[in-house]
């Protein structure tokens, strides 16, 4: 049995280029699970977590407090803070597989996205402090993610999105990232159109 996490954070949701590609990876895979497997998967299950229809608030200083303090002493508005990252967590804490959608919005991640990061990275929930650094502790999961921009950045300093994104789901202990690009989609028509298709073939790749 595996358990999808889909992340789409595209400001258009299920409908942006992001999202559509990392849907049909998420189908590829679970296809090719239940070939591949007599009697399939009829356990495996898909999370998907849209950040558009379910934005998480930004990081402000009354909620960085309630994710801080101890259990005991939060308030009830900080209970209900805690309630939301904690349902995020689980939701990464189930998944075996985690699948982000990720559009580039002037070359970085979408806000949503990073407002997403910030309520699961949580000391001692998602990541621990030892004497020799930081510890993920969200171990033995895969991530791939579904990167879709406008210009071409992949393998260029302008490619701000790949290392911070690699970084973060590092900290929190998942190491094994795979990037899928979809690159050169605002350079005409039959770019848009390779590159799509580049990475649908990748998908069928990856997903086999």
């Amino acid at each position: 049995m595996t358990t999808v996490l889909q992340i789409n954070s595209s400001m258009h949701g299920k409908n942006a280029q992001s999202s559509r590609l990392a849907t049909e990876f998420v189908q590829s895979l679970l296809a090719a699970r239940q070939a591949n497997r007599p009697g399939g998967n009829p356990g495996d299950t898909v999370i998907v977590r849209d950040l558009a229809k379910q934005p998480v608030p930004h990081l402000t200083a009354e909620r960085f407090q309630a994710l801080a303090a101890p259990a005991s002493e939060r308030t009830l508005d900080q209970q209900r803070v805690v309630a939301e990252s904690d349902e995020l967590i689980e939701e990464l804490q189930r998944a075996d597989v985690i699948v982000i959608g990720l559009p580039m919005y002037n070359f970085g991640v979408p806000s949503a996205l990073k407002a997403y990061f910030d309520h699961v990275a949580r000391a001692g929930v998602t990541f621990r402090y030892t004497a020799n650094g930081p510890v993920g502790l969200l171990n033995g999961k895969k991530a791939y993610v579904f990167a879709t921009r406008g210009g071409r950045y992949a393998g260029t300093p302008a490619d701000l999105q790949t290392e911070y994104v690699r970084q973060f789901l590092g900290f929190i202990g998942i190491r094994d990232v795979e990037f899928v690009y979809a690159e050169g989609l605002a350079l005409g028509v039959e770019q848009r159109i390779a590159a799509v298709a580049d990475a649908v073939s990748r998908i069928g790749q990856l997903a086999a």
